[in-house]
């Protein structure tokens, strides 16, 4: 508690101060802008700083299979801060950027985006270093606050999103190819990696959009990453797409021995007005003294009853934030965004010694955008594990960000 109250006074008394800089040379100004912005009038200094709240609820049952096979359930409802989090970032002297992230998540405090970059450097691009998002799956990419569902598909679970380490990114051809590639070690949540013993991670990607117009996108995606792990042990597990399942049904185990994992990932993004689809396919290589290949993949569409449309925001940061027609306002306002969402996933950790089971999951989702910072999220979960049962969720979020 002593950590988040520090870090909410850092925030608030870094703007003031950047705030109180007016003067006749170089005025700021301060505006909001579904966040909170400070804006030098010769563009060379740039702040902003929010943060988000997620509160989750969720209902579960499972049949009397799974019960037999995996144990009745400790509890079948809960509740919980999904995500609480505050951030500060910035440019200097037009082209020094840095971010400071903290997020407060099951109770400890995290790491998320904390880095420190240069822009437009000559052929580069953008350098990152620090703390940063793998490029590595669309949906991973795209933020928590903006993703369709509550929770990213269990393809998300072959490894962490973010790593400590170096980051280059770039688009060519009027942002219609854009590539990055990263060096990372194995960090944890604190960014930390004291024990690396060789351990690292190099991630690159690349992306093309052939169709960018006004109302359709078209994205195409290729993502490869060669993990090698700094303690030769790796392991796979995964829960219905709900964070707040207690159970992870398929689990590969500790994996010894492990000389090292390649991942290749497929991405694909349509957009046409209101209707979008997205899907995605990995294939992961885990090497011992044998080789065992995973697979993972999901598809979704959606679409606004309301007639609002996704938006894109880059090949890097993946889509944007929603802005609702008309803001839901009380009883004089809008009926603000509505969209429907279907996804089906399926995720085999079954290989050649390798046993961790295969599961299926169907999320019906629909989101309530009451104006572009809050939203309410309905999702359903039909999870089927291969010959054992299936177990099904209720669950709704309640979430604004800034």
């Amino acid at each position: 508690m002593y950590l988040k109250n520090l870090v909410a006074i850092f925030v608030i008394s870094i703007s003031f101060s950047v705030f109180a800089q007016e003067n006749e040379d170089n005025p700021f100004s301060f505006k909001w802008d579904n966040g909170f912005k400070i804006k030098s009038a010769d563009n060379n200094f740039e702040f902003k700083f929010g943060g988000r709240i997620m509160v989750d609820h969720a209902f579960f049952s499972q049949n009397d299979n799974l019960d037999a096979v995996y144990g009745q359930l400790l509890t079948t409802s809960a509740t919980e801060f999904r995500r609480t989090r505050l951030f500060i970032s910035g440019v200097i002297y037009k082209n020094i950027e840095f971010k400071w992230d903290l997020g407060y998540e099951g109770g400890e405090v995290g790491f998320k985006d904390v880095y420190l970059g240069i822009k437009d450097i000559p052929v580069i691009g953008n350098l990152r270093v620090g703390n940063v998002k793998e490029p590595l799956r669309l949906e991973m990419l795209t933020s928590s606050k903006y993703i369709t569902f509550m929770e990213r598909s269990i393809l998300s679970d072959f490894s962490p999103t973010r790593n400590s380490g170096i980051l280059f990114f770039n688009d060519f051809f009027n942002d219609k190819i854009s590539m990055q590639a990263g060096l990372f070690r194995n960090a944890g949540d604190n960014g930390n990696d004291l024990m690396a013993n060789n351990g690292y991670v190099f991630t690159g990607r690349i992306t093309g959009l052939p169709i960018k117009t006004e109302k359709q996108l078209l994205h195409l995606g290729l993502g490869y990453s060669y993990r090698k792990p700094s303690i030769n042990n790796y392991r796979i597990s995964s829960r219905p797409e709900a964070h707040l399942s207690g159970k992870k049904y398929i689990d590969t185990q500790l994996v010894e021995n492990v000389v090292d994992l390649n991942m290749l990932n497929f991405e694909t993004a349509f957009v046409s007005g209101p209707l979008s689809l997205q899907a995605e396919y990995l294939i992961t290589e885990l090497n011992t003294d044998i080789s065992n290949r995973f697979s993972s993949y999901y598809g979704q569409i959606s679409y606004f009853i309301t007639g609002e449309q996704k938006k894109y925001k880059s090949s890097y940061s993946g889509f944007d934030r929603i802005k609702p027609k008309n803001n839901f306002i009380g009883k004089n306002g809008g009926s603000g965004a509505w969209e429907v969402a279907l996804r089906y996933s399926n995720s085999d950790l079954n290989s050649e010694d390798i046993f961790g089971g295969e599961q299926s999951d169907l999320t019906v989702g629909l989101n309530w955008y009451l104006n572009p910072v809050t939203k309410i999220k309905f999702n359903y979960v039909n999870a089927t594990i291969k010959n054992a049962g299936n177990v099904n969720v209720y669950q709704v979020r309640f979430q604004i960000d800034f």
